[in-house]
């Protein structure tokens, strides 16, 4: 699966992608991620990509020609499933929407800074706007790596164990049950005995019942659905 991520701030995003499970997907060839610099595509003298925004407000808002001079450059070499903006107001990034983009191939990403993008490059060329939550940010960069790697781990062969997402939170609308490693008791708090006993039936009944249990708990607004 190949990622390209449109950011005029590149070097937020070398950390993220050259660590851990992302770094070891690329090293297996199962993940293409390539950061484009939007600066590249400016046609003045300042690179600069930003202007005043139409109608007076503060901030500075990104504009159209150095996006679609990039976007279009990407477009030309290859077909791209989605072309995916990160902001505050798009759809809120969930595991349903992360399931569906693992089994896409080739995937821009807009990163927006300042106070946004041209509304006309939504317009024309963005076919998906996801946000990583209520609250904004001072670009797109960090949910960017976010949205990568939310999608990225579900590729099969990205993790050692490939079941392991799957029993991930929010895979089956349940948030995950508790989990535990050795010791067995620490500074007098037990593992459950139900977990230590090796009867699968009863073990997984148990995770079940804690499932549901966290969820009641935590995230009701999910046994909704």
């Amino acid at each position: 699966m190949r990622f390209d991520i449109i950011t005029v701030l590149p070097g937020l995003l070398e950390s993220p992608f050259a660590h851990s499970i992302l770094q070891r997907a690329q090293k297996k060839e199962l993940v293409e991620i390539y950061v484009h610099n939007l600066r590249d595509y400016a046609d003045n003298k300042h690179k600069s990509v930003d202007d005043y925004p139409y109608g007076g407000g503060s901030g500075m808002v990104m504009q159209i020609e150095p996006f679609a001079a990039c976007i279009e450059k990407l477009q030309g070499e290859r077909i791209y499933d989605e072309v995916i903006y990160m902001t505050p107001d798009g759809e809120t990034l969930n595991q349903d929407i992360a399931n569906t983009l693992s089994s896409t191939e080739n995937i821009i990403i807009l990163c927006g800074h300042y106070k946004g993008i041209d509304q006309r490059i939504r317009d024309v060329f963005v076919t998906k706007e996801i946000s990583v939550g209520d609250y904004v940010l001072s670009g797109g960069e960090l949910p960017a790596a976010i949205l990568v790697d939310a999608i990225a781990r579900l590729i099969p062969g990205v993790l050692s164990d490939e079941t392991s997402a799957l029993s991930d939170s929010f895979q089956d609308g349940l948030l995950d049950a508790p989990i535990y490693t050795r010791p067995a008791e620490w500074r007098g708090h037990k593992v459950p005995d139900v977990l230590l006993s090796g009867h699968e039936a009863k073990i997984a009944a148990w995770r079940d019942e804690q499932q549901l249990k966290r969820t009641q708990e935590r995230r009701p607004d999910l046994l909704k659905d």
